[in-house]
């Protein structure tokens, strides 16, 4: 029975992807919005990185509900584990040679290329999102190599809560200078690839960047902590 169903909703979807393909000529496309964001995105934005218009401009509020998504499952998993009974602290085998010698010179230039990504975000490949990664990832280091080490809980939280809260403020100004969108870019495009560039979209990028940072950091802390 589950083989029919499988097979009659693969044939559903099929047929769909026939229709739609029928109803569009070859090397054609009536996506008349994403042609609009290839043509007047530079020009409206004054970012270089088109995915960046797309996510920060023209499809902020998503990329808020995104950020919040995040935020809901680190406190998730800050209380599940924080209400879990403590188990007895181990003692902390040390980490080999390499993992602390990488720890110790590694984690700063790590710290500094995740800070470029989310930096040039309007520039080039990548954003706050990927930033944020890129500096949770030193923190993954730093437990591995520097064993017994743990952020400030305070500093990650007060992190946190500042990008948060820069990335709100810019979107609720935008809203009432603009007054056509949330996250509206009121602030001077610039010129095309410059760093002082794309009005509101670097802020943007920059308080995602702490604040998935912050985030991702604090959930690796507990879960590093939950092991130990």
């Amino acid at each position: 029975m589950r083989t029919v169903i499988s097979l009659f909703l693969l044939f559903i979807i099929a047929w769909g992807i026939v229709i739609v393909l029928d109803e569009i000529p070859f090397g054609m496309s009536k996506t008349k919005v994403g042609d609009h964001y290839i043509e007047k995105g530079r020009e409206e934005t004054g970012a270089v990185n088109m995915v960046t218009s797309v996510v920060i401009n023209y499809r902020g509020f998503d990329t808020l509900g995104e950020v919040t998504v995040l935020f809901v499952a680190a406190i998730g998993l800050g209380a599940v584990l924080t209400n879990r009974r403590k188990k007895e602290k181990r003692e902390i085998e040390p980490a080999s040679l390499v993992l602390y010698t990488g720890c110790r010179f590694l984690f700063p230039l790590i710290l500094l290329f995740g800070a470029y990504i989310f930096i040039h975000g309007h520039l080039t490949p990548g954003g706050g999102f990927q930033g944020g990664a890129i500096v949770a990832s030193a923190f993954v280091l730093m437990y591995m190599g520097c064993r017994g080490r743990r952020i400030s809980e305070t500093a990650s939280k007060a992190v946190e809560s500042l990008g948060g809260m820069v990335f709100i403020a810019t979107g609720l100004v935008g809203l009432a200078v603009g007054g056509h969108y949330f996250l509206s870019n009121y602030l001077p495009k610039g010129a095309l690839n410059t760093l002082f560039s794309a009005g509101v979209i670097p802020i943007i990028y920059i308080a995602i960047g702490f604040k998935v940072g912050s985030e991702l950091a604090g959930v690796i802390d507990h879960l590093m902590e939950e092991s130990n």
